[in-house]
């Protein structure tokens, strides 16, 4: 019988991400409220804090800012699939002009390279995967 609410204490401790609340969440980097479903970004912490972005970019400039913390979650939205999120790091992401985000880096976020590339086959632009980001947005 102490086996199953153990069980139910130690699931809740597990970090988990959210749903984000567009229009009422603000960014946890630059305080902008969280209205562009196709953008936005999200970390939970190793301990289970839940920081949201209003852009891919914010969330790689908190992390830039903030080297030592560690990560159980790093999502991003799908730029085809306004309010899905999706792992940052399995995401390709494309820099164009033709998309502005949020914050002005033109970051958009893809579940697949082959899908990044059929919107840079129409819209222009680089692609890069997570690791290459930081490098990108500040070089």
């Amino acid at each position: 019988m102490l086996v199953l609410p153990l069980l139910a204490l130690l699931a809740a401790c597990q970090p988990s991400p959210r749903p984000i609340n567009y229009g009422e969440d603000a960014c946890h980097f630059c305080r902008m409220t969280v209205v562009d479903q196709q953008h936005a970004a999200q970390a939970v912490t190793d301990k289970g804090k839940v920081f949201v972005f209003d852009a891919a970019e914010c969330l790689v400039n908190y992390r830039l800012a903030h080297p030592k913390q560690e990560y159980a979650y790093l999502l991003v939205n799908d730029y085809q699939q306004p309010g899905v999120l999706m792992p940052a790091k399995e995401s390709s992401f494309l820099i164009s002009e033709a998309i502005p985000s949020p914050m002005g880096a033109n970051l958009s976020a893809f579940e697949s390279q082959e899908k990044a590339q059929q919107v840079q086959a129409a819209k222009g632009g680089e692609i890069y995967q997570w690791d290459a980001l930081p490098n990108a947005l500040h070089p």
